[in-house]
């Protein structure tokens, strides 16, 4: 009995020929999917909302707590809502949630803003002190350089007083000087002193 031959597809390729490939091998492999939807595993499709904000590369990893925290189902619908220019700033501020959440299951990010918000409170304590040994820093500068322009101004009225009163004490010794000068010539001169003595 004659057992009929097994068809293991060589005779078929030995039909098509050496250089002919099959469709199958034909067709280019497809583009790797993003970090969301490997880690949802499913097929990347095009036009996938995802797929510009979760690369291959470390998008599932950051996929992954967005979709334990919010859902993907969740964060797609919000970002069809958001405009295409402003779902990036969205997707980081998801994405930092997320990881807040996870951090921090009771407060999240809350605790990370009243943190901030302390370190602001105490900032700006620091500031209004500083501010105001700088006020305090101006006024004794400006109250010593006031006192010293006084002081000066002081010193010049009295130099100048003093010589005032040195040129009025000239001015009043120098007829007297004059007179007496001149009564001592006359007396002196015994011609005159004749003269006087016959006019009088």
């Amino acid at each position: 009995m004659d057992v009929p031959a097994q068809d293991d597809g060589t005779s078929e390729s030995r039909r098509k020929g050496p250089g002919k490939r099959s469709h199958a091998e034909a067709v280019p492999a497809p583009n790797a999917p993003c970090g969301a939807c490997k880690f949802l595993r499913r097929k990347c499709i095009s036009g996938c909302i995802f797929a510009p904000h979760f690369g291959s590369d470390k998008g599932a990893a950051r996929f992954a707590a967005v979709h334990k925290v919010f859902g993907a189902s969740n964060v797609s619908k919000l970002l069809l809502h958001i405009p295409p220019n402003r779902r990036h700033d969205a997707v980081v501020t998801i994405s930092y949630e997320a990881q807040a959440r996870l951090s921090d299951p009771v407060y999240g990010c809350v605790s990370t803003i009243i943190a901030l918000q302390q370190q602001v409170a105490s900032l700006q304590a620091e500031l209004s002190v500083v501010q105001t040994q700088v006020m305090n820093s101006r006024y004794v500068m400006a109250n010593a350089f006031h006192n010293s322009t006084q002081q000066q101004k002081n010193i010049c009225y009295s130099n100048t007083s003093s010589a005032s009163n040195n040129l009025i004490s000239l001015h009043s010794f120098s007829p007297n000087f004059g007179e007496i000068h001149g009564e001592e010539e006359e007396s002196n001169d015994p011609a005159l002193a004749f003269a006087n003595n016959i006019f009088q």
